[in-house]
């Protein structure tokens, strides 16, 4: 399996740090998995982020937002992802 770069939010320092601590404040205290991705590279973070806040929390999607979290985690169990 491949390994993907992460970023754990309480190690990080500088730049990345104040854009944990942005990104906590729009989601409510949580860092979501994709942003500890995009941190690797803060320079695809922003339009990639766009991206993710587009397809997974706009208001006219069929799914309401605690449907997708749902989603989410058991896709995250069926993968192996961290709990």
């Amino acid at each position: 399996m491949a390994n993907i770069m992460t970023i754990v939010p309480e190690k990080a320092r500088g730049i990345r740090k104040l854009f944990f601590g942005w990104v906590r404040r729009q989601y409510g205290g949580i860092v979501p998995g994709v942003f500890q991705v995009l941190a690797v590279d803060l320079r695809v973070a922003r339009p990639a982020g766009a991206l993710y806040d587009y397809l997974h929390l706009r208001k006219s999607s069929s799914l309401s937002r605690l449907q997708r979290e749902m989603l989410a985690t058991v896709v995250n169990g069926k993968v192996g992802g961290a709990p």
